[in-house]
C-alpha cells in the first residue's frame, strides 16, 4: 500500500471542511446507515457555530489501495501559524478557489507558503454551481496568481479540476462527469509523490500539540526516517539541538478515518500522534535516543497584535465564573501558548496581568470565548499593535495589512472615504461582478481595530472584508480614534426603567431593567465627546396627589447587545472588557471618580 500526504488549502469559507466530508463519505470510510454532522472535521463548538476552521486537523482515508493522509487547515488570516506549521507535513496541497470569488487574500498567503517550501498544488475550482459562477476567468487570475508568487514552471503547469463539493462532484472539465469525486483521488495518487523518507533511526518534527484528559500531551507530526514503535525511548530536541527530555512512548495513534487508533509500529513517511511526553511543544523533534542533529523548522511569521489581560477585580468578580486567580489564568494562558506558536505571553508590569501577543482580533477574541466558556473570568484590555524598532535607523515600524472589501459600487466612495481617515492607501479597484466592485487597501493595523462594525453599517452589511499581514512600515501618524464620549454609573444595584428611560436622550443604553451594575462601569454611549455620570438606579418618586399622564408605562428603546468583538472594538485605553461565563461588561480601568480625575490631571501634567 502506498502512502500520500496532502494538505488542502484555500481563503476563509471556500469549502474545504465540506469537500473533506465528501471524500470520506466517497472513500467508504463510512458505513451507509451512519449518521453523521456537516462538516464533520470542524468538530469544536466555536468552529461549528460561526462556521470556520480554527484548528488544523489530520484525517486518512483509502483509495484503491493507496492510503491518502489529509489535512483540513483554517483559512482564516489570524490563524495562519497553522497552516504555516502543517504545510511541512505534508508533500502536495489542493488549492480550492470559489468559482466566483476567485483567489482572495488568503489564498495568496497559503498559496505563497506552499509555493516556498516546493509543493507541486492541485487547483480544485469549487462552487461551479452557482449561479454566477466565472471559472475561466477565475483560472486565469489563478495563473496570474501563481506567477505573481514567482512559481517555478513545474508549479505553474498546475493540473485543474472542477467541482462542486456539496454536490459531491469533480470533474476535469466544467461540463464533464458530475457523479464522483473519482478524479480528484485520481489525480492525487497520479500528481502527488509518496512521501521523501530518510534513511536512519527515527526523527519526527513536531507540528501540532493537544492535550487529551486520558493520554496527556499528544504530538503530531510526520515520520522523516525511522520508525516510532509502541515502549520506544525517544527524546525530544529542541530547535538548537538542546535535549528538552528523554521519555518511553506510551501511545502510537495512526488516523483512520475521523477515528485515531492505536498501532503497534509506525513507518517513514506516515503522520502520527505520539503520546508519553510531558515537556515536548511543537517545532521540537522526536528522536530515537542517539540522533543529535534536529530537523529544521522554519521560523513562524510574528504577532501583530497584543492584549492585556488581568484578573477581574470589579465588584461583581466571582459571583459567575469559578476561575478567578491570576495564577489560574497564567497557566491556562502559558497552556495555550504551548500548543499555539503564534501567541506569545508574557508579564504585563501589572502583577496581576498578562501581555497576550497575536496575529489578529479574531484568533485572541477566539482564545477568550474559550476561556470564558471554561468558567474563567478576566478583565481585557483595547488591542494595541506590536511596534518593532528599524535596526538601521533607529525609527519606530508598525503593521500594515493588506485588506480586500467586496462591496456593492453604490458604496465604495463612503468605503474608501471612511479608511483614508484611518491612514490607508488605496492600491487596487477593479469592478468583480453583478454591480460590486473589489477595493485593495494597504491600511495600519492600528486603523482597522474596531472597523468591522463601522464598514457593516457604513455598506447595511453587504461588504465582505479580508485582511492580511504585508509588511513592516515607519509609523504613519495619529489616527482619529473613538469620537463619543461613554455614560458611567455612579453607584452599585440594579438598573431601573424609569432612570434608563430618563436618560435615554443622552445616548444608546448598553443595559436593561434589571441589571446589576456598579460603581464606574459603562451603561452606555454619550452623544457628546465627554464622559458623563449618571444614576441609573434612580426611581419614580411616588405621592398621593393622582394625576392624569402621570402613571404612563415606560416604553425603553432597545439597548445595544454588546458581544464580545463589538466591545473590544468599542473600548478606550482607558477602559476594560470585564469577561465572565454569563455577561460582557464595559468597565472603567479606575472605577472610583475621583481617582479617574487625578489620573487625568497628571496626564495633562505630563503632556
Amino acid at each position: 500500500m502506498s502512502l500520500r500526504n496532502i494538505a488542502i488549502i484555500a481563503h476563509v469559507d471556500h469549502g474545504k471542511t465540506t469537500l473533506i466530508d465528501r471524500l470520506l463519505a466517497a472513500s467508504g470510510m463510512f458505513r451507509d446507515n451512519q449518521r453523521i454532522a456537516d462538516r464533520a472535521m470542524d468538530s469544536n463548538d466555536l468552529e461549528r457555530e460561526r462556521g470556520i476552521t480554527i484548528l488544523a486537523k489530520v484525517t486518512a482515508l483509502e483509495w484503491q489501495g493507496d492510503r491518502i493522509n489529509i489535512v483540513d487547515t483554517p483559512g482564516h488570516a489570524d490563524f495562519g501559524g497553522e497552516v504555516e506549521r502543517i504545510l511541512n507535513m505534508v508533500d502536495g496541497a489542493v488549492l480550492l478557489v470559489d468559482a466566483s470569488e476567485g483567489p482572495m487574500p488568503q489564498t495568496k498567503f497559503v498559496l505563497s507558503k506552499a509555493l516556498q517550501i516546493g509543493l507541486k498544488p492541485i487547483v480544485a475550482v469549487n462552487k461551479i454551481d452557482k449561479p454566477d459562477e466565472r471559472h475561466e476567468e477565475v483560472v486565469n487570475e489563478v495563473f496570474d496568481l501563481f506567477a505573481a508568487l514567482d512559481a517555478t514552471d513545474e508549479q505553474l503547469d498546475f493540473p485543474l479540476l472542477y467541482g462542486s463539493a456539496k454536490e459531491g462532484w469533480m470533474a476535469t472539465d466544467p461540463g464533464g462527469d458530475r457523479t464522483s469525486m473519482a478524479p480528484l483521488f485520481d489525480m492525487v495518487v497520479s500528481h502527488v509523490a509518496p512521501p521523501e523518507t530518510e534513511d536512519g533511526p527515527l526523527r519526527v518534527l513536531v507540528t501540532t500539540l493537544e492535550a487529551d484528559p486520558y493520554l496527556g500531551r499528544i504530538l503530531t507530526g510526520r515520520i522523516t526516517s525511522g520508525e516510532a514503535k509502541h515502549n520506544m525511548v525517544v527524546k525530544a530536541l529542541s530547535r538548537d539541538g538542546k535535549v528538552v527530555e528523554q521519555a518511553r512512548i506510551s501511545k502510537v495513534l495512526a488516523f483512520r478515518g475521523l477515528e485515531r487508533i492505536g498501532v503497534q509500529t509506525a513507518s517513514a513517511g506516515d503522520i502520527v500522534a505520539i503520546a508519553g511526553f510531558t515537556k515536548a511543544t511543537v517545532a521540537d523533534t522526536l528522536c530515537a535516543v542517539d540522533v543529535t542533529e534536529p530537523i529544521p523548522s522554519d521560523p513562524i511569521d510574528p504577532p501583530t497584535l497584543a492584549m492585556t489581560f488581568r484578573i477581574n477585580d470589579g465588584p461583581l468578580a466571582g459571583r459567575e465564573g469559578s476561575k478567578v486567580q491570576s495564577r489560574v489564568i497564567r497557566e491556562r494562558l502559558m497552556r495555550e501558548a504551548e500548543g499555539n506558536v503564534a501567541l506569545r505571553v508574557t508579564h504585563a508590569v501589572d502583577s496581576d496581568a498578562f501581555e497576550v501577543a497575536g496575529r489578529g482580533e479574531l484568533q485572541l477574541a477566539i482564545l477568550i470565548e474559550t476561556m470564558r466558556r471554561e468558567g474563567f473570568e478576566l478583565c481585557v484590555g483595547r488591542p494595541r499593535v506590536v511596534m518593532q524598532t528599524d535596526e538601521a535607523t533607529g525609527k519606530q515600524l508598525e503593521p500594515v495589512e493588506e485588506v480586500t472589501i467586496d462591496v456593492d459600487e453604490e458604496f465604495s466612495s463612503t468605503v474608501v472615504k471612511k479608511l483614508s481617515e484611518r491612514r490607508a492607501e488605496l492600491a487596487d479597484m477593479r469592478p468583480s461582478g453583478s454591480g460590486r466592485q473589489r477595493l485593495v487597501f494597504h491600511a495600519p493595523t492600528r486603523g482597522l481595530i474596531g472597523y468591522h462594525g463601522e464598514l457593516l453599517s457604513d455598506t447595511r452589511g453587504t461588504a465582505v472584508m479580508n485582511r492580511m499581514f504585508h509588511a513592516y512600515v515607519p509609523y504613519v501618524g495619529a489616527i482619529p480614534a473613538r469620537r463619543t464620549g461613554v455614560l458611567i454609573s455612579n453607584s452599585q444595584g440594579d438598573a431601573v426603567a424609569f432612570a434608563l428611560w430618563n436618560l435615554e436622550d443622552r445616548g444608546p443604553m448598553f443595559v436593561t431593567p434589571g441589571t446589576k451594575v456598579y460603581e464606574g462601569m459603562v451603561v452606555g454611549e454619550h452623544t457628546r465627546g465627554n464622559d458623563l455620570s449618571v444614576n441609573v438606579l434612580k426611581g419614580k418618586k411616588l405621592s398621593n396627589v393622582r394625576a392624569s399622564g402621570k402613571d404612563d408605562a415606560v416604553t425603553l428603546t432597545p439597548p445595544i447587545k454588546m458581544t464580545l468583538e463589538k466591545a473590544l472594538a468599542f473600548i478606550s485605553e482607558e477602559e476594560f472588557v470585564e469577561v465572565t461565563p454569563k455577561s460582557i461588561r464595559v468597565r472603567k480601568a479606575l472605577l472610583d471618580p475621583h481617582e479617574r480625575k487625578r489620573a487625568e490631571r497628571r496626564k495633562v501634567e505630563v503632556a
